[in-house]
């Protein structure tokens, strides 16, 4: 009993300054990364949220993404919200916040986007299915009804289209933001080559993601290792319980030419 007791105060600590050591590794970096950890802190945000920050570290990623407060960003798929919680904040006094999705799935965000941090977040609706037997989603007519985004995040959603729908939204992606506009895009990676299996459908090839995005016109910026995670192998599914929540991700900014 002691010695179970003995570990679990060691897993508690190590958490703790594991949490507090990447805070402060970037906490008085940027004015942005401050207004980031501050948001973090608000009332909005519950234990699912904030249990995830550590892995998914948003103020570094948001400084690398080269995002300002005065931007008009496209957050396509937000799921549950967590990035829109911390995005819609940050961009409600100075910028605007889209979220890009099928109209069912955006009012299950009704009971968040009537809090006053993220009231200014508005939805964009898009023709959007989601294909059971193939697991990937449908894409309809794409288009974002604007052409002066300065910026589109595409956050672990760019695996679940097929070669044919990821050219599409990609183009889609070029049309809707202005020249100089940035286009992110976060997946789970997948060995590069390695085969289209059942094991590894939630995962993405980066090589063969910068050939696709630059086909469409876009010129890669930057990329980040910020997400490497050594012991994921890159052979399990991303929901197994050896990688989930530890997945290993690439990180891709891309420019559309001024």
């Amino acid at each position: 009993m002691r010695n179970i007791m003995n570990k679990s105060l060691f897993t508690l600590v190590l958490t703790s300054a594991i949490l507090s050591s990447s805070i402060s590794s970037y906490a008085e970096e940027t004015p942005l990364q401050k207004k980031v950890l501050a948001v973090m802190e608000m009332d909005h945000r519950n234990d699912a949220d904030t249990k995830r920050d550590p892995n998914r570290m948003p103020a570094l990623a948001l400084e690398f993404f080269g995002l300002k407060q005065n931007m008009k960003v496209i957050e396509f798929a937000p799921g549950d919200g967590w990035y829109t919680k911390i995005l819609a904040p940050l961009l409600k006094d100075k910028g605007e916040l889209y979220l890009a999705y099928k109209q069912e799935w955006l009012d299950s965000l009704d009971d968040i986007l009537k809090l006053e941090a993220l009231s200014k977040a508005r939805k964009l609706p898009m023709e959007l299915g989601w294909n059971d037997k193939e697991y990937r989603y449908e894409l309809g007519k794409v288009d974002f009804g604007m052409s002066d985004a300065d910026m589109l995040l595409c956050i672990r959603e760019y695996h679940n289209f097929n070669s044919k729908d990821k050219a599409r939204f990609n183009k889609a992606a070029f049309d809707a933001l202005k020249p100089g506009g940035i286009y992110v895009v976060v997946d789970h990676s997948r060995r590069h080559m390695a085969p289209e299996t059942w094991e590894l459908r939630r995962r993405e090839d980066a090589v063969k993601a910068i050939i696709d995005i630059q086909n469409a016109g876009f010129k890669i910026e930057k990329s980040s290792d910020m997400f490497y995670r050594p012991d994921d192998e890159l052979r399990y599914e991303v929901g197994r319980r050896t990688v989930t929540g530890n997945t290993d991700r690439f990180t891709l900014v891309f420019r559309k030419s001024k």
